[in-house]
């Protein structure tokens, strides 16, 4: 997984532990693309202050998640589901409506969080 995505997982499951400050410049760094200077000149500091925070923010965020595990839990879970759906596929036809629910159900929650797996 690549760093972004990684980042962008930490702070869905921990953004609230964050300070105001500490969301913005993740959000916008991460989520708008917005580059050092952008975000320095929209809050009058300097790019090394928006490094600084992000570095901090980010290490605060790996923190979090090397104690409690969600991310990796979550994604573990995601696995799984799609793997039970793969073997659902690979039932073929023709199959049991209830067979049939089940994979309607696994797609659903797949698709509830866009896919990520």
């Amino acid at each position: 997984m690549d760093k972004v995505t990684k980042i962008t997982l930490m702070y869905d499951f921990y953004g609230q532990l964050l300070t105001d400050k500490q969301r913005d410049f993740i959000e916008l760094y991460y989520g708008n693309d917005f580059s050092l200077g952008e975000i320095a000149e929209k809050y009058g500091v300097s790019r090394q202050a928006v490094h600084d925070t992000l570095k901090r923010t980010e290490n605060m965020l790996q923190n979090y998640e090397s104690k409690l595990q969600l991310v990796n839990k979550y994604l573990a879970q995601r696995a799984k589901l799609a793997e039970a759906a793969r073997l659902l596929e690979e039932c073929g036809s023709p199959v049991s409506q209830q067979v049939s629910r089940a994979r309607e159900i696994l797609q659903e929650v797949l698709e509830m969080d866009g896919g990520v797996i």
